[in-house]
């Protein structure tokens, strides 16, 4: 038994290397630039939150972290601010969409849980958008509040939106053909696996959110 889940565990590592590898060229060879140079679209979250409704949304933050990680020191041009941004969003979108989709894993709650991911996504990235694009780009904070209707929110919720249709998409043939060449297990994780990766993911993700509005009252307070 403990041998078969060495085995299980170095598969599991294995695969989410290949995952990850799969995210970061995705990530540098299809990316379409956007509008300024920080709006762009890559296929990055497709992957990773496959990997996230594989093995946990604990696992799919840390691919997320790795993919943005060689992202900010091979294409990206923006720096540890970059790095911020492209995680938030990353892991935002990967993991709330992880955690809703394993408590049960059904087509339902993979919907259910991309449609919510998509929606936290697009409120976190404007809340930091508001926070940091006057920074990175030296312009007041009203012209980045301008650029909420006709360009943030769009961006945000048609990206998420194609990363949601290409996820439903290729979700099953992704996992009949790792399970076939045996690298992932028929078995499903336990419970108690479920409910300790799900609570860490929930402590993490209001954190975050806790830290983002800390930061926009200093800002309307003046503080920022």
């Amino acid at each position: 038994m403990t041998q078969t889940k060495t085995n299980d565990r170095l598969k599991a590592l294995l695969c989410m290397a290949m995952l990850t590898a799969l995210a970061v060229a995705a990530d540098i060879f299809l990316r379409i630039p956007g509008i300024g140079g920080f709006l762009t679209y890559e296929p990055k979250d497709v992957i990773l939150t496959i990997g996230a409704f594989i093995f946990g949304p604990i696992a799919g933050l840390i691919m997320s972290l790795i993919v943005c990680l060689i992202e900010m020191v091979t294409v990206s041009t923006t720096g540890p601010i970059g790095l911020l941004m492209n995680f938030l969003a990353s892991g935002v979108f990967v993991g709330v969409s992880a955690v809703i989709y394993w408590r049960k894993k059904t087509i339902s709650r993979a919907i259910v849980g991309l449609i919510v991911g998509s929606l936290s996504m697009t409120v976190i990235m404007l809340l930091w958008n508001y926070i940091m694009t006057p920074i990175f780009m030296g312009v007041p904070r009203e012209a980045v509040l301008e650029m909420f209707i006709p360009l943030l929110i769009p961006f945000n919720l048609l990206k998420a939106a194609l990363n949601s249709a290409l996820i439903l998409f290729l979700y099953k043939g992704v996992v009949t053909a790792l399970r076939k060449s045996r690298l992932i297990p028929v078995r499903e994780n336990n419970d108690g696996e479920k409910k300790r990766s799900n609570t860490i993911l929930i402590v993490c993700i209001s954190a975050v959110l806790v830290i983002t509005l800390v930061l926009v009252m200093l800002i309307f307070a003046g503080k920022l």
